[in-house]
């Protein structure tokens, strides 16, 4: 139902102060964050649009800005207004970085699948800790297409050795969202662990994330 059909209280930016965010629908929260409409559409209609159009508010999570703004009525401030609220949303998920202890597969999922599970693109990364376990460093070392990305043993232990890792964790998402690892990546990993004992620097798991899944090599007895 339009926004110009509704009454003023189910409105979505009243409703949101009379009941909290609580009350509100995908649809609803979506509109209040466009906050205005078109000549033509209201901030809902739109809101309805872009959903049915991303698969829902968890396709919306893997939505890339050029997307949005392939909507009419989606201008570049709408669209980051969009993108900013979804990220919000990503990190209040996320565990902080500053000295964490991740303790095995789970705690490492629960770690990195907030901040980079659902992803439109592959993205490859290496969380560095310390001997105790704890995050030293989490960063990206390559975002490829919607289906490959690179990776080298030498800038994976290249960040290591600089920042003083005694272990690592390697990741990298799976767009697909089907989380099982390929032959590329089973291969990836065994370069890693021969380079990690060359360089004395552990290489505890390779966890390999979707939406809301992952696979951990350590967890399947594979590393």
């Amino acid at each position: 139902m339009s926004v110009r059909h509704l009454a003023l209280h189910d409105r979505p930016r009243e409703k949101l102060r009379r009941l909290g965010p609580s009350g509100l629908g995908d649809n609803e929260l979506l509109a209040a964050v466009i906050g205005h409409g078109s000549q033509h559409e209201s901030a809902l209609d739109i809101a309805n649009r872009v959903l049915f159009h991303s698969g829902g508010v968890h396709g919306l999570t893997r939505a890339l800005e050029g997307h949005l703004r392939g909507f009419d009525g989606v201008g570049p401030a709408m669209s980051a207004r969009i993108m900013a609220a979804i990220e919000l949303g990503r990190r209040t998920l996320a565990l902080p970085d500053e000295r964490t202890r991740l303790g095995g597969p789970r705690e490492m999922a629960r770690y990195l699948l907030p901040r980079y599970g659902a992803r439109s693109v592959e993205q490859f990364g290496v969380v560095q800790l310390d001997a105790r376990h704890r995050v030293l460093l989490t960063a990206l070392l390559s975002v490829g297409t919607l289906d490959e990305t690179l990776a080298h043993p030498r800038e994976v232990f290249r960040m290591a050795a600089a920042g003083g890792a005694a272990a690592i964790v390697v990741f990298h998402n799976h767009p697909s969202g089907d989380p099982t690892p390929s032959e590329d990546d089973v291969a990836l990993t065994a370069r890693l662990v021969e380079a990690g004992a060359i360089m004395g620097i552990d290489v505890l798991d390779h966890m390999v994330l979707a939406d809301a899944c992952y696979y951990s090599f350590k967890e399947h007895g594979r590393l």
